[in-house]
């Protein structure tokens, strides 16, 4: 289920017997458990000198193709992240019922709701692949630094809002008995001088745009590795919560 979590002090009142025929609504648990494992779908990881070498072979064309897995993945991705934490949010919510610390954990709900709302207002960013490749076609190439500079600052303003939901879920974990280790935090991700990049490229005659290229690249790839850490503590303390 996309979306912030429902205010949890609202209960849903049943009107009658569901219908058989009626979709149900899969249990916080196993919305964690899909988002966590579909990452290998929607967590693209580039090699740059890959990338570079197959666009000159195809004299540019798989270029298009490198910006098309730019976009897409950024897009998948930030779903996907959206879907997870707010299932392993709703989730810690159910446990905290179950052990009476609603009230004293309820100030990490709230602040993790106003960090999903962020997350959830990238998803409705255009940021369709396909449309943007046909752009980056159609202007002959302009669009694509237009893309590039719109997935960096999508990757610093989704990386701001996730850190802090993980830290205000590891708080809610700990108090439930499951501490999720954190590996050292890095520092979170500054947006590029725009300015200076564009200026680099058109004085170098584009070459500069394979090193911003390559920092989309890398960038992305660190981004998605770091995440994979969380989430696979994350998915232990909750399987663990689950099976006690």
């Amino acid at each position: 289920m996309l979306g912030t979590m429902s205010d949890p002090t609202v209960p849903i009142v049943a009107t009658g017997p569901p219908s058989p025929t009626a979709w149900s609504t899969p249990p916080a648990s196993e919305r964690l458990r899909v988002a966590w494992q579909g990452r290998h779908e929607s967590d693209y990881i580039f090699d740059f000198v890959t990338a570079v070498g197959w666009t000159l072979l195809t004299l540019g064309t798989y270029g298009l193709y490198v910006f098309y897995q730019l976009v897409r993945r950024s897009r998948d991705h930030n779903q996907r992240r959206w879907t997870l934490l707010d299932a392993a949010t709703e989730f810690a919510w159910e446990q905290s019922k179950a052990k009476g610390l609603t009230e004293e954990l309820r100030p990490n709900f709230e602040q993790i709701s106003a960090r999903t709302r962020d997350l959830g207002q990238l998803a409705t960013e255009f940021r369709d692949p396909v449309l943007w490749v046909v752009l980056s076609v159609v202007s002959f190439g302009v669009a694509q630094y237009v893309g590039w500079i719109l997935l960096d600052s999508d990757l610093v303003k989704h990386e701001a809002a996730e850190r802090a939901i993980e830290d205000e879920l590891a708080a809610i974990y700990s108090r439930l008995g499951r501490p999720i280790p954190r590996e050292v935090q890095t520092p979170i991700k500054g947006e590029h001088n725009t300015v200076g990049r564009v200026i680099a490229t058109f004085a170098s005659c584009g070459l500069y745009g394979l090193w911003w290229l390559h920092d989309l690249m890398v960038e992305g790839n660190a981004h998605f590795e770091r995440n994979w850490q969380f989430e696979d503590e994350l998915a232990r303390a909750s399987q663990s919560l689950l099976a006690a």
